[in-house]
């Protein structure tokens, strides 16, 4: 069962025809037969390789179009006998079935069919059938049949067949198998997850996630758990996009904090330049600007110390200048849409920092479903995509809100999404001069926010913490008055909070009270 098997007959049925025809013509001077079905039968003949149809094997024509070809015994026989089994051997000897040595099948293009959002009856027409089942059959029969799924795995198969004589090892055929079922399984979970959004079901009986493997980390959060970044195939702008232009490989820290950095700047779109500085995925620092340079400025002098070491995001293109300023002090990761050539030069001189271009930034409305494993299972979710405009405020303060105000108060409330709950962002002309994440209080997180300004001031010789004249954003309501006390003492004049609280009338009194402007959303953003 173990011993090597040699690879005599080959059946090859791909959609994707990558490297198709190099791999078949080295199976064919190996002295393999090849088997094989419509479109590959015919581009592996056009090459000038031998091949009998599946059709002949069978003695049935590929019928229905194309939904009945591989779907017989005498395929399915050669996948799954058992060679040292006598029964088995009598079988096939009784009803003409050969053996079949290794199977080569990638699935019709299911997920880039739903990528390019094709209509309903051309999403079912790219559910392969024969392709899952043939896959499954060879892969529960690795003990004696080789099964590859992946383009990628062409290589490796010319290597085991030169290294064992033109055979196949055990463990290799095992490796493959493992391989086929994770495809056959992330193939029907794309399946079964475009089916429940086509008949809106939003909590289906059953779910399933896939991901394909993009880099085996050194380790996870500690260096003692191990790690890897996997792919859902989405395609979203971000970090696994992107492309990496320098820099030594990311790790499991890096990944997870530019993910949350470049959500975060896509909230402004590309309109007016914007940076967001992140470390351990909160925000430090975020602020717009009339240059690139001027915002990641102006979101450094948020909070200076914490921006050491930290993860920037652009929404435009990064240009020399910006970056000539980023490399005042030590980055891990600067991710933007674009980089001009004077930017990569200069950060050439910078070894060790990553720079990261996506081409384009996040739909920040976009419908994403999210979920977070615990004990014994996992939680779903939709992503956080809600958004308020200025006919969404409500005014509940006897004083209106200025323009500035407004226009600061709607800019907190985008950055109050980004950060970890208790949230708490003080915001000034465009820019976080304040910012209170994951506190157990929310008291404590506007206090945090504060003192963060009033340390910032005595760095950059102000006479007074930028608090004074800002707007204040809670990611949830103030239970209490004594949050809003505490930022109109740090000299806040206006407050942007969902309401809802059964002391809102006291949280309210107390702003008319202290000549605060406050508005009510109507939609909290608690960040886990």
């Amino acid at each position: 069962m173990t011993r090597p098997v040699p690879l005599l007959r080959a059946l090859i049925s791909v959609s994707d025809k990558t490297g198709l025809i190099d791999f078949a013509r080295s199976l064919s001077a190996r002295g393999v037969e090849l088997l094989s079905t419509g479109g590959t039968a015919k581009a592996l003949r056009e090459a000038g390789l031998s091949v009998r149809d599946v059709a002949e094997v069978t003695g049935f024509p590929e019928m229905m179009d194309g939904r009945v070809k591989t779907l017989h015994p005498k395929v399915h026989g050669g996948l799954l006998a058992l060679r040292d089994n006598d029964e088995h051997l009598v079988a096939m000897a009784a009803h003409g079935i050969e053996p079949i040595d290794l199977l080569v099948v990638n699935l019709y293009p299911f997920e880039a069919t739903v990528a390019k959002g094709a209509d309903h009856e051309d999403c079912i027409e790219n559910i392969d059938i024969g392709g899952p089942a043939m896959i499954r059959a060879a892969s529960k029969n690795h003990a004696f049949v080789a099964t590859v799924v992946d383009v990628e795995d062409y290589g490796a198969v010319l290597a085991e067949l030169d290294a064992n004589d033109g055979a196949t090892t055990y463990a290799f055929r095992q490796r493959l198998a493992q391989i086929a079922y994770a495809r056959t399984a992330a193939y029907d979970a794309a399946v079964s997850t475009w089916m429940a959004q086509a008949i809106g079901e939003e909590t289906p009986r059953r779910r399933a996630f896939a991901g394909t493997l993009a880099q085996t980390l050194r380790y996870g959060e500690n260096p003692h758990q191990s790690a890897a970044f996997y792919l859902d195939g989405s395609n979203r702008p971000g970090v696994s996009t992107a492309k990496q232009h320098q820099g030594k490989e990311l790790s499991y820290n890096n990944i997870n904090d530019t993910d949350a950095a470049f959500e975060l700047v896509a909230e402004f779109g590309t309109d007016k330049p914007a940076c967001a500085i992140i470390k351990h995925a909160n925000p430090c620092g975020v602020a717009s600007g009339a240059s690139l340079t001027e915002a990641y400025g102006r979101a450094f002098d948020c909070d200076r110390t914490s921006a050491f070491g930290g993860i920037i995001a652009l929404n435009q293109t990064l240009d020399g200048a910006t970056a000539e300023e980023i490399c005042k002090i030590f980055t891990e990761v600067v991710i933007a849409p674009e980089a001009t050539d004077e930017a990569k030069a200069i950060f050439a001189a910078k070894k060790n920092l990553r720079l990261l271009t996506t081409g384009a930034l996040p739909d920040p409305k976009s419908t994403i479903t999210t979920y977070r494993q615990v004990a014994g299972g996992f939680l779903v979710q939709g992503k956080d995509n809600g958004a308020i405009s200025m006919d969404d405020l409500k005014v509940v303060t006897e004083r209106q809100p200025t323009e500035q105000e407004l226009r600061d108060l709607l800019f907190a409330w985008k950055v109050a999404k980004h950060v970890k709950s208790n949230a708490i962002i003080y915001v000034k002309d465009g820019a976080t001069v304040g910012v209170g994440a994951g506190q157990m209080s929310r008291v404590d997180s506007t206090r945090i926010a504060a003192r963060k300004a009033q340390d910032m001031a005595e760095v950059m010789g102000l006479a007074e913490p930028l608090t004074k004249g800002s707007v204040v954003a809670s990611d949830a309501f103030f239970p209490f008055a004594d949050g809003l006390i505490t930022a109109a003492e740090a000299g806040a004049t206006a407050i942007i909070q969902p309401g809802g609280s059964m002391r809102d009338q006291e949280v309210i009194d107390a702003a008319n009270e202290r000549g605060l402007a406050m508005v009510f959303t109507g939609m909290r953003h608690f960040r886990h």
